[in-house]
């Protein structure tokens, strides 16, 4: 799009992860383009960490889709980023939001939403009434998760991207071929075969977690995860249920594994709050994994001590004050989890 031919008035907005921005994605932006002098961009899955779903950050994502535009185009783009809350209400009312502050409160009859349906996850794309539908046809089958698996498999990372080539521009080809130079990209490499040899080795339809978000003085008690999955990563103490096993007990047993502490049953008992069930599809790339959080709070006693045992390398008591400002060094959806219980991404 150039200044000689300027769109009409008004606002378009594209919504996805971007991970990675490829032809198809640039087919959504051009139409955006051509509709609206105003193109909102929204990121998703903006502040989590790193993972083999969402290997790269919403500042890395943005970096790609401008080096694909013009200087002119650049100047009529904004991005939106927002985090993951595993509740379409709040994400939806985020977006919203996050749109209204961009657009100066302009009426919701001049946005128009720009997609395409890929399968059953596009749903979202619904929840937008009163702007405008405009959907797009795919002219090319593509699919980032294909893409990303291309990426980070294989011994060569210059013929990985000759493969990708068809499907992605050579801006953002070249970023890639960059950011394949950087450390962060062999962490990626190392955390992708590991999570493939995970589902292999656990390929049932789902699997049962129990997490322990135990409270103390204003603190709470996370782990930093060791192996190659997550690893580094702040976490909730917890793990998979054993056969036959309840889950309050293997909270309480993780717990006790993974940082030593293990104050008496009826302590516990006294502090126990709430179970939440957490069971969003996408909560782990490591597959459906469904977890039942206990949460405890301990009152406002010394904190005891405690070590990282079993598969953590750390365990340390964080302030609650702290633990909004980790949410990109968190594990799977623990940061969610956690605003759960304390809201702290009100």
């Amino acid at each position: 799009m150039t200044p000689h031919t300027s769109p009409p008035s008004g606002t378009a907005i594209i919504v996805g992860r971007w991970q990675i921005f490829h032809k198809g994605h640039e087919t959504l932006l051009r139409t955006a383009l051509s509709m609206a002098q105003q193109v909102i961009v929204v990121i998703g899955s903006a502040y989590r960490s790193r993972n083999p779903q969402n290997p790269f950050t919403w500042q890395e994502r943005q970096s790609m889709i401008v080096s694909t535009l013009s200087e002119y185009d650049r100047t009529r783009v904004q991005f939106l980023p927002v985090r993951d809350y595993y509740d379409d209400t709040r994400w939806n009312a985020a977006v919203r939001e996050g749109v209204k502050q961009l657009t100066a409160g302009a009426p919701a009859n001049g946005i128009t939403l720009v997609g395409f349906k890929k399968d059953h996850t596009s749903y979202y794309l619904d929840n937008f009434h009163p702007w405008t539908w405009k959907e797009v046809t795919q002219d090319i089958e593509i699919d980032a998760t294909a893409l990303r698996n291309v990426f980070f498999e294989g011994a060569d990372p210059d013929a990985r991207l000759e493969v990708m080539r068809p499907y992605i521009s050579a801006p953002v080809l070249a970023y890639l071929q960059a950011w394949a130079r950087l450390g962060v990209y062999a962490e990626r490499v190392n955390e992708h075969a590991a999570v493939t040899v995970y589902r292999k080795r656990w390929a049932a339809p789902f699997h049962l977690t129990a997490d322990a978000i135990v409270q103390a003085n204003g603190h709470v008690l996370l782990v930093r995860r060791g192996g190659d999955i997550g690893h580094g990563l702040w976490a909730l103490p917890g793990g998979f249920v054993d056969p036959g096993e309840r889950m309050y007990t293997a909270a309480l047993r993780e717990l006790h594994e993974e940082t030593g502490l293990k104050p008496l049953a009826s302590t516990m008992q006294t502090a126990f709050k709430c179970s939440v069930v957490f069971d969003h599809p996408g909560r782990s790339p490591r597959g459906r994994i469904i977890t039942h959080a206990c949460h405890f709070d301990l009152g406002n006693i010394n904190l005891p001590e405690v070590k990282g045992a079993d598969d953590a390398q750390e365990a340390r008591w964080i302030p609650l004050k702290d633990l909004a400002s980790l949410e990109n060094q968190r594990f799977d959806d623990h940061a969610a989890v956690l605003d759960h219980f304390f809201g702290l991404y009100r």
